[in-house]
């Protein structure tokens, strides 16, 4: 049982003890009732008293039960809501720490709720593509007015209990505590005070009024708004309309138009997406064979080596998250540069409001810095984000090696050499791991866990804890040039490049991507990475991988030098001091002497084949990856994705998309690819494992 039942006195306590939220799972739904009913029969009790143990007062659903028949089975939480509603005893929740969800609404099903100071009150579920299902939408507004209510069931944010309870006229709350250490003091005392009650005198939230004084113009006026903001969601404006229904239906009425809105969520797509976002974020943490309970190395001290951009934008991490970074250059200047470089982001964080000067001067003061190896003798964590080329590695590791204290975890911040390589430079290769940070590090979310053969357990998960402290989403993945990500882009890339061959323009091909959903084309995205990048990557492969088929166009390009926005010109034209990519006259004659050269007669290419290419070139490498255990499961395939390079949040990512569209129509369109000339036919073949999947009827998922 996950509800624990005790009296004390003439009050029964019903604890929700189903750690880390109290996730309200079918055991604890039966365990409420339970306690429900002993507590009514019980003549002796008086009171009943609701809490959670632990650090929540519960979180909503117990996301372990998320899709299983379990999730709705009765009593469900609507059942649950319906029999402390019917309770002939008064009902008190003690609500502290965590009070979300489906754990709002159990709260609010209370007859008395009293909080303590601090408490994170949501209802969060339209981040899942969703909006509350056990009345939320219909009670919330009753007691907080329709307008706060509305705010906080769209934007899903939550609010603390002190800020809730100051509200003029609001419901919520009948007491607020004096601290989390007196609730349940406080909660008792104020049980024992309603003790008597009995029948009508007991107050239920469904009885109260709701409306809103402008009626219509205000649900038009709060869907313009809304509808501006969430284009590619649904569940926001249907918040709306669940909102509106508990302001002109009876109670009951509304509780039904709430719960069909609900289902009709449950099935888009972009819920689908997010609730597959959500458990493959959770399930990314977890590495197959590293128990949770592996022991973990402390980290209580960082060295970064290198001042660069990558440098100060990995330290910055670890700075806003209280710990000390030391970072190491061989030159003073490139030292000043890289400091000023970091002291000037921070400042435009104060001036914006988004950081406070107290806290800018305490994470500078945990920074310092050396031009000596020798330093570093004390780092816990050791990343280098130094230039990428294999030589000037083994330089650094060597080095490393012979200063870096027993036990110190050594991290490259590679984008795509061979980590089991470098760890070879050292004579701990149990102790190196690739940390590869996306740029800018200090915003980008992603971080790609590199594990070596020879990684040490305890180094992933040291490495996976550091991740969570440092707020970044980290994937783990094995060895393999680019990894997860930049292997998958390089064949996206490729695809890219063809279809300029065929026919296609820049601006096209990333508009119809960007159209998709991309944040960027892959035009525009060379431009700001550095086409540079690529011709290097494509030097490396021309003696690496003689058998690897190209666009000759990217080379031509950068011939030119036109590397981007760095340059002021790449596949687009660039104003000083604007990032806004300008059509290149110079770029589209490129192109078509490129095809002319080749004899190439251009045909009009749709943006659904765009699209399709693109996107189904990730698929298939993606799925060579799992097949080459590069990564566990395509979870981790599509996070990397989601949080690293811009795929749209509402399509899932591209394993999950692949999925979505039907793994049988996603071979056929890659049977039909391969058949195109100009492209290259033996990548298209459909992987193994899609092979596998389609003749099992399965998916990715």
């Amino acid at each position: 049982m996950t509800a624990e039942y005790k009296v004390l006195g003439e009050v029964a306590v019903i604890t929700l003890a189903n750690p880390p939220v109290n996730g309200l799972g079918y055991a604890t739904r039966v365990g409420i009732t339970d306690g429900l009913a002993k507590a009514n029969a019980d003549d002796a009790v008086q009171a009943i008293i609701i809490t959670g143990a632990g650090k929540a007062f519960s979180g909503g659903a117990d996301i372990k039960e998320f899709g299983t028949p379990k999730a709705i089975q009765d009593p469900n939480l609507l059942s649950v809501i319906l029999a402390l509603e019917a309770s002939a005893k008064p009902i008190v929740a003690a609500i502290h720490s965590v009070c979300m969800g489906g754990g709002l609404e159990l709260a609010m099903g209370c007859h008395y709720r009293v909080a303590a100071p601090g408490t994170s009150i949501a209802l969060p579920e339209v981040k899942l593509g969703l909006l509350p299902g056990a009345g939320g939408t219909q009670r919330l507004p009753r007691l907080l007015g329709v307008e706060t209510a509305l705010n906080m069931i769209v934007s899903g944010e939550a609010v603390k209990s002190e800020v809730l309870a100051a509200l003029p006229g609001q419901k919520l709350f009948d007491h607020l505590a004096a601290s989390a250490e007196s609730l349940f003091d406080e909660a008792l005392i104020y049980a024992k005070s309603v003790a008597g009650k009995r029948g009508d005198a007991l107050p239920l939230v469904r009885k109260l009024p709701c409306q809103h004084p402008q009626g219509d113009a205000y649900f038009q006026f709060a869907r313009n708004m809304v509808g501006g903001m969430s284009k590619n969601y649904p569940a926001p404006l249907k918040c709306v309309d669940a909102v509106e229904a508990a302001t002109k239906l009876k109670f009951d009425e509304g509780l039904a138009e709430e719960r069909r809105l609900f289902t009709m969520l449950m099935f888009t797509p972009e819920s689908i997406a997010l609730r597959h976002l959500f458990m493959a974020e959770r399930a990314a943490s977890k590495i197959p064979d590293v128990p949770d309970d592996t022991p973990k190395r402390e980290i209580q001290s960082v060295a970064v080596i290198g001042a660069g951009t990558m440098g100060g934008g990995i330290s910055m991490n670890f700075l806003n998250a209280g710990i000390p970074v030391k970072i190491l250059e061989m030159k003073q200047d490139a030292l000043d540069r890289g400091i000023a470089t970091i002291k000037k982001n921070y400042e435009a964080q104060v001036k914006k409001g988004k950081l406070k000067q107290a806290a800018y001067e305490q994470r500078m003061a945990l920074l310092t810095t050396t031009l000596s190896y020798a330093d570093l003798k004390d780092a816990d964590l050791i990343i280098e984000a130094v230039f990428e080329e294999l030589g000037v590695k083994e330089q650094v590791f060597k080095q490393l090696d012979e200063v870096a204290k027993p036990g110190a975890i050594l991290a490259s911040n590679t984008s795509t050499l061979d980590v089991d390589k470098i760890a070879a430079f050292t004579k701990r290769p149990q102790d190196v791991v690739g940390m590869h940070f996306f740029s800018p590090a200090n915003v980008m979310k992603l971080l790609e866990v590199v594990r070596g053969a020879k990684t040490g357990k305890d180094v992933l998960a040291t490495v996976m804890g550091v991740a969570k402290k440092i707020k970044k989403t980290a994937v783990v993945s094995g060895v393999c040039d680019g990894f997860i990500g930049n292997r998958m882009i390089e064949q996206y890339s490729r695809q890219a490049g063809f279809l300029l061959d065929e026919g296609a323009t820049p601006q096209q091909v990333d508009k119809a991507i960007e159209k998709f959903g991309f944040a960027m084309g892959p035009f525009r995205m060379g431009d700001l990475a550095g086409n540079d990048i690529g011709w290097a990557i494509r030097k490396r492969r021309a003696t690496e991988r003689a058998d690897m088929k190209y666009s000759r166009t990217a080379d031509k390009l950068c011939e030119l030098g036109r590397f981007g926005q760095k340059t002021g010109a790449g596949w687009y034209d660039y104003q000083a001091g604007k990032r806004d990519a300008i059509p290149s006259q110079v770029v589209l004659d490129l192109i078509a002497q490129h095809r002319k050269d080749e004899g190439i007669v251009p045909r009009k290419i749709s943006d659904e084949e765009i699209v399709q290419r693109l996107v189904y070139a990730l698929v298939n490498e993606g799925a060579h990856i799992l097949e080459d255990g590069i990564a566990s499961k395509s979870g981790d395939i599509d996070m990397v994705y989601l949080t690293g390079y811009g795929f749209p949040i509402w399509r899932g990512g591209p394993m999950h998309y692949a999925s979505q569209v039907g793994l049988y129509n996603v071979a056929e369109a890659m049977k039909r690819f391969a058949k195109n000339p100009r492209d290259d036919g033996k990548f298209w073949e459909p992987a193994p494992l899609i092979q596998k999947l389609v003749a099992d009827g399965k998916s990715f998922s």
